[in-house]
């Protein structure tokens, strides 16, 4: 039998694969990868690289793979730096005006990413694919035309004389489709707003004038956003107020942690739908409700690389290896992490986007984010990933009956050997050797690599709970406040060194009162 069972698993899970590598869906991306070629054939870039003939390939994916090597940030930043002062056909025909800014979670820099006409046309069309897979749920009829609140950074762009840049939300508010215009909230004296605390009271004060059917946001700040309405008209959920809405959209940081808290600010069962635009483009939204994982847009101006996310294409940091090779879409497996890489609209070619994804159903081309290319913990070969410590987080969380919407973690030298410090956010009073020892468990059964060195040169792990405004409080120190900013859920480098002083810092004053 047990032979029988393992041929038949073998059988569905070569189904599977098959059912990905299905040969319309790599057509599908070649024919992207040959227009993003020739459209740019002319540019800066496309001259350096030979995209003239590269578009004539009769295998034009592996062709480009071999003449364009795989980058980042600091590969591309000379040439989008020569579009940001102004020239124009550098990496994209015609001058590109609008600039996303992104800092990430950890880095510390501001990027300037590149948005152009076409990526905007871009984002629009896959918004208005996500918001027919909404419709096409069970919803009522009238859902459709209730107001859609997002709450993004401000539409008050910065103008350097040349280019504007903001938050890659602001840039695409700002160029809604007039026909949304009359369904979109807040208004636009609202979104101009660029002091982030003031625009959340201002929408609580126009909160009572709006009918909310569907709302678009990063889950702390709609959680905080939620409370402040909940609070200011002694409501007892959000439903209250807003008795048509139904849909939550959201993206930028796992879910998990927070929707218990949602739960409790609701007054009825809404749909859930995660989303994945990133500065860089739209890649993926989830196309049912409550799905795991977001189906990837294949169709959409963005052509898909993957590199095996393992010791062959990466050094312990997370940085890139001279030999590493990328997999088109008919090569990718189910289960294995890959860091993405992504060749678009914006003039983006062959970069590393940042981000470690993971397929889950390759019938439907769904993939889940687990977690960032520099934010996995890897100091003696443990391999912890941002997915892990969500998941751990989140199994704590409901064991102890406590909510833990932030929490961050970091390597550290100890005893001669290594550890773990972890800090956790939580206003409910614990027992810190108690929440150790079974965060220390969990770990052990999410990952057996952590589970073998913990018994070798991870010698140990430490946890400090703190408030959970201690936090909040910090990014607004570092300036990094507002809708598209969360806190770094592994922590290195300068950011280390900084959220220490700040915890010290805290507790000295903490002592004094």
């Amino acid at each position: 039998m047990g032979i029988i069972r393992n041929f038949v698993k073998q059988g569905r899970d070569l189904g599977q694969r098959f059912r990905l590598k299905q040969p319309q869906v790599f057509d599908v991306q070649t024919a992207v990868l040959r227009k993003l070629i020739e459209k740019a054939q002319d540019t800066e870039f496309g001259k350096a690289h030979g995209f003239r003939d590269l578009y004539y390939s009769q295998n034009i994916a592996e062709d480009y793979a071999r003449l364009v090597p795989l980058g980042n940030y600091s590969t591309m930043h000379p040439w989008w730096q020569r579009a940001y002062e102004g020239e124009e056909n550098v990496t994209w025909p015609g001058k590109t005006t609008h600039f996303a800014l992104s800092s990430g979670t950890s880095e510390g820099a501001s990027k300037y990413i590149p948005v152009t006409r076409d990526m905007l046309k871009q984002i629009k069309r896959t918004s208005a694919k996500q918001i027919l897979a909404i419709a096409r749920s069970n919803l009522p009829k009238e859902f459709i035309t209730k107001h859609s609140l997002m709450v993004g950074g401000s539409t008050d762009l910065q103008f350097n004389g040349i280019s504007y840049s903001g938050d890659l939300s602001g840039i695409t508010t700002s160029n809604l489709p007039f026909w949304f215009e009359v369904f979109s909230k807040p208004e636009k004296r609202i979104r101009k707003n660029r002091n982030w605390e003031q625009k959340i009271e201002e929408m609580v004060t126009e909160a009572k004038k709006w009918d909310v059917g569907m709302i678009a946001g990063v889950p702390a700040w709609i959680q905080i956003l939620f409370e402040k309405i909940i609070e200011r008209y002694e409501l007892q959920t959000i439903h209250d107020i807003w008795p048509n809405f139904k849909v939550y959209i959201h993206g930028g940081v796992a879910f998990g942690p927070y929707k218990k808290a949602f739960e409790k600010l609701v007054g009825e069962e809404i749909y859930y739908y995660e989303t994945y635009l990133a500065s860089e483009g739209f890649m993926a939204f989830g196309n049912r409700p409550h799905a795991e994982g977001m189906a990837l847009q294949v169709n959409s101006g963005i052509y898909f690389e993957f590199v095996p996310f393992d010791r062959e294409n990466f050094t312990e940091d997370g940085d890139l290896l001279p030999d590493a090779k990328a997999l088109n879409i008919m090569q990718v497996e189910p289960g294995v992490e890959y860091a993405l890489v992504i060749s678009t609209v914006s003039g983006t070619w062959r970069y590393l986007i940042g981000d470690v994804v993971k397929f889950i159903d390759s019938h439907n081309l769904e993939l889940v984010i687990s977690g960032r290319i520099k934010h996995y913990l890897s100091l003696c070969g443990e391999h912890l990933s941002v997915d892990n410590m969500t998941k751990a987080i989140s199994l704590l969380s409901e064991e102890c009956g406590a909510y833990m919407p932030e929490f961050t973690v970091m390597g550290i030298p100890h005893e001669g050997l290594f550890a773990h410090h972890w800090f956790i956010g939580c206003d409910t009073e614990l027992d810190n050797a108690e929440i150790k020892e079974k965060l220390d468990g969990y770990l052990k059964e999410l990952n057996d690599d952590y589970a073998v060195e913990r018994n070798h040169a991870l010698h140990d792990i430490l946890v400090d709970i703190l408030p959970n405004h201690v936090f909040i409080d910090f990014l607004k120190e570092k300036g990094k406040i507002g809708s598209q900013n969360k806190f770094p859920r592994v922590l290195k480098g300068e950011m280390m060194s900084d959220w220490q002083s700040f915890v010290n810092q805290y507790r000295t004053q903490s002592i004094s009162l």
